[in-house]
């Protein structure tokens, strides 16, 4: 949709827990016109600087919850609004380094409604600093 638009500028940085550099994260938008619930988001891909990162070590927090990739297949009292931020977690030890970064990310997406699987990728520069 507006691939450009996917991604918040300020929403890139490392993880960390109790001290210790867990993997990074950032913030982006459903690329659909409208919110979806969380049960029909069959994936998420993300790719650093041609590295990517496995389904597992992935995770999704809207309003303050997170879920794994394959948990969110049967979570239905949760919906992604058209705009809202989510942020999605890479565990990586170390996260990322200092300095410029390329990302890209895809969202799949299976309406009950329509005939198809919406793929939509999205493409962007950022720094962690």
């Amino acid at each position: 949709m507006f691939a450009r638009h996917m991604f918040n500028p300020e929403g890139f940085k490392n993880t960390v827990v109790d001290g210790k550099t867990v993997g990074f994260q950032f913030d982006f938008k459903i690329q659909y016109y409208r919110g979806v619930t969380l049960s029909i988001i069959r994936n998420i891909e993300v790719w650093v600087d041609g590295e990517g990162f496995n389904r597992e070590d992935i995770r999704f927090t809207l309003e303050g919850d997170t879920f794994t990739l394959e948990e969110m297949r049967t979570v239905i009292d949760y919906r992604w609004k058209f705009g809202q931020w989510a942020t999605v977690t890479v565990l990586k030890d170390g996260g990322l380094s200092k300095g410029p970064h390329h990302i890209k990310c895809t969202q799949t997406i299976a309406p009950s409604y329509m005939p198809h699987i919406l793929v939509n990728s999205g493409e962007y520069d950022f720094v962690i600093e």
